[in-house]
Parts: C-alpha cells; sequence; structure tokens
C-alpha cells in the first residue's frame, strides 16, 4: 500500500475543526496524549505495517 498524500478527507476543514473542538478544554500535556492515543488508534486500524513504517518516514523531522 502506498499512502495518499493528496487531500482524501471530506470536509477537511469540519475535521479540523472537530480534532481542535476535541481538544480545546486540554491543556498541552492532555491534548498531546490525546493525539498520541489517535495515532495508535489509526495505526492499529491501518495495520499493515509496511505503510506505517512510510508514514513515520514521512513524519519524521
Amino acid at each position: 500500500m502506498t499512502l495518499i498524500l493528496t487531500p482524501n478527507i471530506p470536509d477537511p476543514d469540519g475535521f479540523y475543526q472537530e480534532l481542535t473542538d476535541a481538544q480545546r478544554h486540554l491543556d498541552e500535556a492532555a491534548a498531546n496524549d490525546m493525539n498520541a492515543r489517535l495515532v495508535l488508534i489509526l495505526a492499529n486500524h491501518i495495520g499493515d505495517r509496511k505503510t506505517l513504517t512510510e508514514a513515520l518516514a514521512l513524519a519524521a523531522p
């Protein structure tokens, strides 16, 4: 599987709003924890190690 790097989320602005709303009441540490949990949930959903490794390489600074 090759990662899709072009916009692929229906209503991306709505999703971004939902994400920021979910973190609005959180302090920075809690928001970081939520982001980490979200990454792990989505990584589990993807499940393919090759795809996850590719995503890690693309996300690294």
